[in-house]
């Protein structure tokens, strides 16, 4: 598939990676699937067929924070490895606690780790905002899964449903609509060896065809999230949790509500760096 690779610019007084990180998020709202930040912005890469000067123009127009004088520049590239891409700009290990450690094969292994998550990101590791991943690895080492059926939806490089089957989850389904993202996904359940997690390739309208779940993991933006919600409620059992990310703190009154209208109950937050997740659970 070819791209189109575009340099985002701009002056803002505000810290460079929380621009870097909100502006990588809306773009992703509009179909933009990887990003590289530097000291002069952000490179962005949307599929040719994708790529919108109009949706773009307006989501540049309505961007949540005070920057002035965005400037962009586009040019179309071929298919390529993106893996050099991202060692050389972008992927850092994530690590939280000593509980759990996310690295890249091109990353040297660290000892001490209770979870060590070894990934391969490719164009479709979405946004790469660590901030988001974090508080969602967060939340799932606070579970106990076992017993439990689970869903990674939206699933990118499938971490998150990595991470559940190692703590025991009896059934793990990740779901991703983009086909970059669910080759990933079987790559890195290979490489993590839990090869009894079931992927698919498709959106919101296929949960209910692996349901029902007792857990439900997504780490998407809000605008996906409060369209979906009934579809996800609808695949889960009475009293299912549902632990959601891919959005700001100032979304939350917004995913509340999409959760009281689909039967889910707010019942927890938490927020890194401008990020939040949140847990609901289903009445």
């Amino acid at each position: 598939m070819n791209y189109y690779e575009v340099k985002f610019t701009y002056e803002s007084d505000l810290d460079p990676q929380v621009v870097n990180d909100i502006l990588a998020s809306e773009l992703g709202g509009i179909d933009y699937e990887s990003f590289l930040p530097d000291e002069r912005g952000l490179t962005a890469y949307v599929p040719e067929n994708k790529y919108d000067e109009a949706r773009l123009a307006q989501t540049l127009a309505a961007f949540p924070l005070p920057v002035a004088h965005f400037a962009h520049q586009a040019q179309r590239v071929e298919d390529r490895d993106w893996n050099e891409e991202w060692e050389k700009h972008y992927f850092q290990p994530i690590r939280i606690g000593r509980e759990c450690t996310v690295r890249a094969s091109f990353h040297e292994p660290e000892e001490g780790f209770t979870y060590n998550i070894l990934i391969d990101p490719k164009m479709a590791f979405g946004t790469g905002n660590h901030a988001t991943t974090y508080l969602m690895l967060t939340y799932i080492l606070g579970l106990d899964p076992r017993g439990k059926r689970a869903l990674d939806m939206g699933c990118g490089t499938a971490v998150l449903a990595i991470l559940a089957r190692m703590k025991g989850a009896d059934e793990v389904v990740a779901i991703d609509i983009d086909e970059w993202a669910y080759r990933n996904a079987l790559e890195n359940i290979r490489i993590n060896h839990t090869p009894d997690i079931q992927v698919a390739l498709g959106g919101a309208e296929r949960v209910g065809e692996f349901g029902p779940f007792d857990l439900i993991f997504a780490n998407i933006n809000r605008n996906i999230l409060t369209r979906d919600m009934a579809l996800y409620a609808a695949a889960t059992r009475p009293g299912a949790e549902l632990y959601m990310s891919g959005f700001y703190v100032d979304d939350i009154p917004a995913i509340r509500e999409a959760c009281a209208r689909a039967g889910l109950r707010h019942v927890d937050q938490k927020e890194k760096d401008r990020w939040a997740a949140v847990k609901a659970v289903k009445e």
